[in-house]
């Protein structure tokens, strides 16, 4: 039995492009949304440990690491919102829940992002006469942390539980037992259509059907 697949997920050819929101199955928005998540969460990390650290020389190489962390996520939350925004634009209906969830997570998410160029700029404005973060710059960077955490919950939300973006919240091939690997954009064949359970399934049915009932004998 092989143990391995490759090429179905690094293969291009019979993904469907979709702009700015990417491939069919490889969408843009979900991995642009970890950098400025990540950035945040080391940015606020790194200025506590500056504030706690604020009498030791190292805690200046602390709070200017956030500062970096805290530009770079803002600078990558604009290419990350664009590609949210072409995402609810053009994948989401109205009055659904699906839509609602996508909205939360729009507006959490810019709201991280008016916060932490605030906060950049704060910094900016002491980065050179200060070793470690003022309370109002680490206050709203541990605020910036927390929103952010909530913001992507309700995008995992959307990934996790609506399938949104995901090419296939039905039965795939790629979960049958076989030797042969499904490509991107490849028709399902008739005669694979059902999954191994529903063929155990039937096969108990069609097992029960021919059992002799002793009652009736």
């Amino acid at each position: 039995m092989r143990k391995f697949s490759i090429r179905p997920t690094m293969t291009m050819r019979g993904r469907t492009f979709k702009g700015l929101r990417g491939w069919s199955g490889k969408p843009t928005h979900p991995p642009l949304t970890d950098f400025p998540i990540a950035a945040y969460l080391f940015g606020a990390t790194a200025d506590v440990i500056a504030s706690l650290g604020r009498h030791e020389p190292w805690s200046r190489d602390f709070f200017r690491a956030g500062t970096f962390l805290f530009i770079a996520g803002a600078a990558l939350s604009v290419l990350t919102a664009l590609t949210g925004f072409w995402d609810w634009l053009r994948s989401t209906t109205k009055g659904t829940q699906a839509r609602r969830t996508a909205n939360t997570h729009a507006l959490a998410m810019m709201l991280v992002t008016a916060l932490a160029v605030a906060d950049v700029v704060l910094r900016l404005n002491v980065y050179d006469t200060r070793g470690h973060p003022t309370v109002a710059i680490l206050a709203l960077s541990i605020v910036v942390a927390a929103l952010v955490a909530v913001g992507a919950s309700f995008g995992g939300t959307l990934v996790f539980e609506h399938g949104f973006n995901v090419e296939t919240a039905t039965d795939s091939r790629a979960w049958h037992v076989s030797e042969t690997d499904v490509m991107p954009g490849e028709p399902e064949p008739v005669e694979d259509e059902m999954s191994v359970s529903d063929r155990l399934a039937d096969s108990e049915v069609a097992v029960t059907s021919h059992t002799p009932d002793p009652l009736h004998e």
